[in-house]
């Protein structure tokens, strides 16, 4: 008479956790035959009959049904313990790992090889150590914190502009991408083609450069725009007065700017007085993330400026005012969807993260 099946039980949510681990793509295949194994068991199966299903031995079987019912679904994870001791010292570790924050003297950081030297171990060593301790001597994440006295007051100006637009007013986002380089390559480079990247000479020849003051309207995504070869409050001014020109009188300004010494000049300061539509909204210091114009310069540098090669700075002028006047006929608007308090508490965990200057 045959031995009656030993039935394993398995409810409704570890089966369903068991499905999954088989289903997901990014299980370990060991995992993937473990959960098979239980739940083959669980459909009622025997035991020989789940190792021919499966494709392993009926003591493996054996093996995961015990695990199973002993621990649940913890018991298929490998047992700790197992494998190779460390042979490192502990002392040798701790060293690997304290000394990677205190560089040697007259360098700025370790490298894998020069603190396998100091330790007197391997390189592949110290990496190991390093990657589990999530350690990245060749890293360094920059960061600017605002320190204006008046951020929040600046802060939520501009993003009260974003989040709520007045009525009958337009929102500009202003600003002057200066120094624009038109720079030519010495030799043509080869373009992208199929099997092979495209090419371009390390130097260049400088012709000069330009500087490109720009308005982003909010509420459309167009742009305002004038080139011109000096950054200077007379070449502000005069970008002004294209805004006033090229907007229809009938709506309040609103421009959302830096604090870069033209935008404050006496001269500018008479002609808005005399232009009382006109309303200046200053960002923080150190805080030109909040203007959106600087996303569109960023599209600008790659669709343009950093790829390109220039016999003059005409030719530059000419690529950018095509590129701005395309733009145009479709505009894309950037949409500023954060909350301000979220964005603070960010700010606030990033200072309280600063380390201390004495």
């Amino acid at each position: 008479m045959a031995r009656p099946i030993r039935g394993l039980a398995v409810d409704s949510v570890q089966r369903k956790e068991l499905e999954t681990l088989v289903r997901a793509t990014t299980t370990p295949q060991r995992t993937v035959q473990r959960a098979r194994i239980i739940l083959a068991c669980a459909d009622g199966r025997s035991q020989h009959e789940a190792a021919r299903l499966v494709g392993v031995r009926r003591r493996i079987v054996t093996k995961w049904c015990g695990r199973f019912r002993q621990l649940g679904l913890a018991g298929l994870a490998d047992a700790g313990g197992r494998g190779r001791k460390p042979s490192l010292p502990a002392a040798k570790r701790a060293q690997i790992l304290t000394q990677a924050t205190r560089p040697p003297k007259g360098r700025s950081r370790h490298s894998v090889r020069s603190m396998a030297r100091a330790a007197q171990v391997s390189p592949g060593t110290v990496h190991a150590l390093w990657q589990a301790n999530d350690i990245k001597p060749h890293l360094t994440r920059t960061f600017k914190l605002s320190n204006d006295p008046q951020f929040e007051t600046k802060f939520w100006d501009v993003i009260g502009l974003y989040l709520n637009p007045p009525a009958k007013a337009l929102v500009l986002c202003c600003d002057e991408k200066s120094q624009c380089q038109a720079l030519e390559r010495t030799q043509p480079g080869l373009p992208l083609g199929l099997g092979h990247i495209k090419t371009r000479t390390h130097d260049y020849i400088r012709h000069g450069t330009v500087t490109l003051f720009a308005a982003l309207s909010y509420l459309d995504g167009k742009i305002l725009s004038r080139t011109a070869a000096q950054h200077t409050h007379q070449e502000w001014l005069a970008f002004l007065k294209v805004i006033d020109r090229e907007t229809s009188p009938a709506l309040a300004i609103h421009l959302i700017i830096d604090n870069y010494a033209t935008h404050k000049h006496p001269a500018v300061k008479a002609w808005l007085a005399q232009h009382p539509r006109f309303h200046l909204h200053f960002t923080p210091t150190s805080s030109s993330w909040l203007n959106l114009v600087e996303r569109f310069f960023r599209d600008l540098t790659e669709d343009v400026v950093r790829e390109g090669s220039f016999g003059s700075v005409k030719e530059l002028v000419t690529a950018m005012e095509t590129y701005l006047a395309e733009r145009n006929l479709a505009p894309k608007r950037y949409v500023w969807r954060k909350q301000g308090e979220e964005i603070l508490a960010k700010i606030a965990k990033a200072r309280a993260a600063k380390p201390l200057t004495t």
